[in-house]
Order: structure tokens, then C-alpha cells, then sequence
């Protein structure tokens, strides 16, 4: 076992790579840019050169002949799977199968059958556990949606979504599965909406989208009589189109009196539908999209929940290779705290550093890896 001694180093000259850090670093930041024992790599050279940081404390073996000998037993290992990666298969054939079974269940409910609960659950809750355990999935929910089977993707999407904010506003899991399948369940009224309307590519006339205004009602006749669902995700259903400020719609009901459930749907349901191509729109960015939610449509919906959507969205580790607005690729540096979406990112083809919380009309496109 190597015994270590802490050195404070005051030229960014002398740190090697492979030092280790001896204490969080700060940079008139509340959060740390750089954590305590982590390993000095080329992009942390970057970081702290970025942040003009003068004195790093590290920490260094207490005799050369440790570490020549620590230098030589150990051997390069590869960098530890993501929980992207680890998951991704597996997420992948789950969602697959939810999305065939779901498009069955969708044709029944067109025909006039009830919901088979028990059916739903079981091909939905295996796909809800990955979605809990590595909450990143929802990165990509918008890659697998095509526009010609849209409403079934946005099923399971908007169940996922509402799940991963519910668990991060910190439910019990009892609560987060509830609210999974009441996101899912929440437009299976679109079952009763005639199919030319849904599969409509140009813009709804007055009477079609009146007729689709009415899909909360047929929701919640669909599922009123399911025992296992909670009253309050029943309420959660028929509200999820319901805004604060009263513009929304079947009751135009506003502020408290629309449930919290209802308000985590709403904003599932609204994320994932701006950020999937339509038959009749493009998708836009997912970063862009949190952003919208929080500045263009603000006083429609509860920021609570809508802060908790972008603290799972802007979850990035360092060193995420992202797609910039502008096409180009980079790399994550640094988050900011009070710009999530906005970190500090390196444009690998020329090495710029790039502050987006300062170039506003650049904006993350997508996360590559």
C-alpha cells in the first residue's frame, strides 16, 4: 500500500498528470470545479487553466522507490462503463417490446376493450427499472420515436418521464410506479379519437382539435374502474392538459386547484412531445426544450417540477462528448450550477473553451457519449 503526502503545487507547470487532488478545488463557485482524489487528466489542466486557479493542493507518494514501484505492478485499465452503456442493451429490448405491446393494447382500446392493467404492468415495469436505475435514458427517448407510430412511443415516453421526475422530487417508489403508469396510461383517450385525426400531417381544424380536447375525458372513463390505480392518478389523467394559468383545457382550471400529479405528467407529456419528430415538425433539442419549458412557457407549469426535469436532463459527467447547435462536437468541462443546461464545454476541433451560460444562441444539440 502506497502512503501519501500532500504537496500544495503553485505553478499549473509542475502538475503532472496522474497527481491526485488533496481537496475540492473552487473557483468563486459554490460547487467545486474539481472534486477531492480525482486524478489529474489532460481536461482538468484545461479546467483549471480556464478558471486561472494558481494553488492546487496534491497529493504525491511519500518516497520515489513507492512510486516507481506502484508505476510498475499496476497496468493500464479501461475506463469504467458508463451506466449508459451498461444499461443500453437491455433498455433498448425492453422498449422495443413495450412499444409492440403497447400498439396492441392501442388497437383493442380502439375496437372498444377494456385496459388489461395486469398486461400493461407487465411488459411496462420491467422498462420503468432501467429508466429508474440509470435515469440518462431519457436522453435518447426522442431517438427511437418515429412520426407514424408517434402516440405509442408517447405512451411509454411520457410513463418513463413522469416516473424519472417523481423520483427525483424524491416519492417513494410505491408512488413513482403509480405515477409510470398513469404518464402512460394518461392519452390512452387518444384510443376514441379518430385515427386521420391523430395521423393528421398539417394543422388540426377548429372541430378536429376540439375532438382532441375531449381524449382526457375518454382517459379517465377508460381507467376509472381500474382498482390498482390511485384516485389521485385518475385526477392526474384526466388534469395532465391543464395549465396554471388556466389556459389549458378540459376545465381550464388554474394554480392549486390542479394536482401535482397532474402537473409532472404535464410536463412529460410536453417534453417529450417538443422534443419528437412529428408528422408535421422536426424534434428540437432536449436542452433546448428544458429551456423553453422554463422561460417561454413560464406560469403554464409548476417549476418544481419542471427544475427537477432539468436537473436529471443536465446531468452530465465531465468529459460528455456532446453536439453543439452550431454542428460542432465538444466536450463537457464543467457544469454550472446555475446554468445546468449551459456548461462550460471544449470544441475538440480547435480546443476553444466555450461558456455556454455566455454564448446563449449556442445551445447543447444532443449528447453523443
Amino acid at each position: 500500500m502506497i502512503c501519501y503526502m500532500e504537496v500544495t503545487v503553485s505553478n499549473l507547470e509542475n502538475i503532472q498528470l496522474g497527481h491526485i487532488v488533496a481537496q475540492d478545488i473552487f473557483a468563486n463557485t459554490k460547487s467545486p470545479i474539481i472534486s477531492q482524489n480525482t486524478v489529474i487528466r489532460p481536461v482538468h489542466l484545461l479546467i483549471l487553466e480556464a478558471f486561472q486557479v494558481k494553488d492546487v493542493l496534491i497529493k504525491e507518494p511519500e518516497s520515489a522507490n513507492e512510486a516507481d514501484e506502484d508505476t510498475n505492478s499496476s497496468t493500464p485499465t479501461a475506463p469504467p462503463m458508463t451506466k449508459k452503456e451498461r444499461y443500453a442493451n437491455v433498455f433498448e429490448r425492453n422498449y422495443n417490446h413495450a412499444i409492440q405491446q403497447i400498439k396492441k393494447e392501442f388497437f383493442n382500446w380502439e375496437a372498444g376493450a377494456h385496459i388489461d392493467i395486469t398486461k400493461v404492468r407487465g411488459f411496462f415495469l420491467p422498462l420503468l427499472d432501467n429508466a429508474l436505475q440509470d435515469r440518462t435514458v431519457i436522453y435518447d427517448l426522442n431517438s427511437y420515436s418515429v412520426p407514424e407510430d408517434y402516440i405509442y412511443h408517447h405512451c411509454i415516453a411520457t410513463g418513463l418521464i413522469a416516473a424519472v421526475i417523481t423520483q427525483k422530487l424524491g416519492y417513494e417508489r410505491g408512488i413513482i410506479i403509480q405515477m409510470g403508469l398513469a404518464g402512460l396510461l394518461a392519452d390512452c383517450g387518444m384510443a376514441k379519437v379518430e385515427r386521420r385525426i391523430r395521423n393528421k400531417a398539417s394543422m388540426l381544424s377548429e372541430s378536429e382539435f376540439k375532438e382532441v380536447q375531449r381524449h382526457p375525458y375518454h382517459s379517465l372513463n377508460m381507467i376509472k374502474l381500474i382498482p390498482v390505480l390511485k384516485d389521485a392518478m385518475k385526477l392526474a389523467i384526466y388534469q395532465h392538459h391543464e395549465r396554471l394559468d388556466g389556459s389549458g383545457y378540459p376545465g381550464g382550471n388554474k394554480a392549486d386547484s390542479i394536482s401535482k400529479f397532474a402537473q409532472i405528467i404535464a410536463v412529460s407529456d410536453v417534453f417529450h412531445a417538443m422534443t419528437s419528430e412529428r408528422l408535421y415538425r422536426t424534434r428540437a433539442s432536449t436542452f433546448k426544450v428544458v429551456e423553453m419549458i422554463r422561460e417561454s412557457e413560464f406560469g403554464k407549469f409548476d417549476m418544481d417540477v419542471v427544475q427537477a426535469l432539468i436537473n436529471v436532463v443536465a446531468d452530465l459527467p465531465l468529459n460528455t462528448q456532446v453536439e453543439l447547435s452550431n454542428l460542432e462536437k465538444a466536450e463537457v468541462m464543467f457544469i454550472n450550477q446555475y446554468a445546468l443546461t449551459r456548461p462550460l464545454v471544449k470544441v475538440l476541433n480547435t480546443g476553444e473553451l466555450l461558456d455556454l451560460s455566455q454564448h446563449r444562441a449556442i445551445y447543447i444539440n444532443r449528447v453523443l457519449k
